[in-house]
């Protein structure tokens, strides 16, 4: 079978490997996500498993069309009632890319008419649309002139891990995270610092990393209540995935925030995942704070545009930042991640990497500063 992993953009390689660590052959990178195949033990493994991908969508058809009419020949085709019942609710999600159709409302509202009317017609009654909470998903992709469409396996996103009660305005999704932790080289074992830990993201991602915690752990998914869900399948794939996750301990990884409710709510989530002790929290300014240890990975979400909307304050804050690496970190690799092109000149220092990445609709970039021996002496020229 063939299934479809999106991801944000800019992760697409990481997500590729993780694929095929668990079993997947072959996977192919397409922009905003990989294309892979396999059976459905991968497909239960992938949602459970998989800490960058959004979702995991199972093809089931791909069609020709010219006219929104096309598409709803296609989408009647499949034998929807094999896999679901008009008992479950749907939604219908569609995406384009260089289609020629005027509306994807009105291409949306053909798929739906087309999947309840196909009830009609076997089962004898539809299924009801439920735009908040559906029981199934049905994802339809629009290129020029092809229409794929799949059934989304995991339901809510896989970034909704399942645990996290309090929330920041503008959070960090927890795949994205995941992402930047590895792109950061952040292994575990490795000192850890997020110096303006929000509501906890990096530091649970981590810990959860460092612990061999499956990310799906703590939610169900979707394929759950498909008719053709392998039970003797999952089972035993949930269950060793549940033996080989360590008891919490003291980790060298350490979170903190300028906002005291900000500590709280760092705390509050790791507790929700069972990870309260494993991350030293501590209420401090990241301008005055020192390295916990003489070596690790600083990684931090600055606050930018839609998380502080005075430019003067920015502007302020960055040199200071710059200064605060090179007086108090020296021996850590670090990293910013924001979506504020100022960022780089602003802090006046020498990024060693510029990786793209996409927060949701906002184009950001990870930054790495390597804050080796000698980095405290006098810039030339406005870089160190």
């Amino acid at each position: 079978m063939n299934f479809f992993a999106p991801c944000p953009r800019g992760l697409e390689p990481l997500l590729a490997d993780e694929l095929r660590a668990i079993g997947a052959s072959e996977p192919k990178t397409v922009p905003g996500g990989v294309q892979f195949a396999g059976d459905w033990a991968l497909c239960y493994r992938a949602n459970l498993e998989s800490r960058i991908a959004s979702r995991i969508l199972w093809q089931i058809t791909v069609g020709r069309y010219r006219s929104e009419e096309d598409i709803y020949r296609i989408a009647y085709a499949p034998t929807w009632a094999r896999w679901f019942t008009p008992d479950e609710t749907i939604r219908v999600f569609v995406t384009a890319h260089k289609s020629p159709l005027r509306s994807l409302e009105f291409a949306t509202l053909r798929i739906k008419d087309a999947v309840c009317d196909h009830f009609r017609t076997v089962a004898g009654r539809r299924p009801d649309v439920d735009t908040q909470a559906p029981d199934i998903r049905i994802h339809a992709f629009l290129s020029a002139d092809t229409v794929t469409l799949y059934l989304d396996t995991s339901g809510e996103p896989l970034y909704k891990r399942g645990f996290k009660q309090a929330s920041v305005e503008a959070p960090l999704k927890e795949n994205l995270a995941a992402g930047i932790l590895r792109l950061a080289g952040w292994k575990p074992g490795d000192a850890l610092c997020d110096p303006m830990c929000g509501s906890g993201t990096f530091l649970i991602e981590a810990a959860q990393m460092a612990l061999d915690v499956a990310p799906g752990l703590g939610r169900h998914f979707a394929f759950e209540r498909f008719k053709h869900f392998e039970r003797e399948t999952w089972l035993p794939i949930r269950r060793a995935a549940e033996a080989r996750r360590q008891a919490p301990r003291p980790l060298p990884i350490y979170g903190s925030d300028i906002v005291e409710d900000q500590v709280r709510k760092s705390f509050v989530n790791l507790r929700s995942a069972g990870l309260e002790g494993c991350v030293e929290l501590e209420r401090a300014d990241i301008l005055t704070r020192k390295a916990p240890e003489a070596a690790g990975v600083l990684i931090a979400n600055p606050p930018y545009g839609v998380r502080l909307s005075d430019t003067s304050e920015l502007e302020a804050l960055y040199p200071k930042l710059g200064d605060a690496l090179k007086a108090n970190w020296t021996g850590w690799r670090c990293y910013f991640f924001t979506g504020d092109p100022a960022l780089p000149k602003g802090v006046r220092l020498k990024a060693s990497k510029r990786t793209p990445l996409f927060n949701g609709a906002i184009e950001c970039r990870l930054f790495e500063y390597l804050m080796v021996a000698g980095s405290a002496r006098k810039p030339k020229g406005g870089e160190a």
